[in-house]
């Protein structure tokens, strides 16, 4: 994902403890955001299977209803 919808990602899920659902391009595996690590560009999902994970911005894309 671009820098810019990052952002806005992480503010959704930051300060609007919005959980905000992401697909990881290179794996598949969907997850549910629930912080961010701005100097690394992460952001660290809840996967389906209950499982935490990180995930580099350029490696997700939001899931779009």
């Amino acid at each position: 994902m671009k820098e810019q919808h990052y952002q806005q990602v992480c503010y959704r899920t930051e300060q609007r403890d919005e959980g905000v659902v992401l697909k990881n391009l290179k794996t598949g595996e969907k997850g549910v955001s629930f912080g961010c690590t701005l100097a690394g560009e992460t952001v660290q999902v809840r996967l389906e299977n209950g499982e935490l994970d990180s995930w580099e911005r350029k490696e997700c894309s939001e899931m779009t209803h």
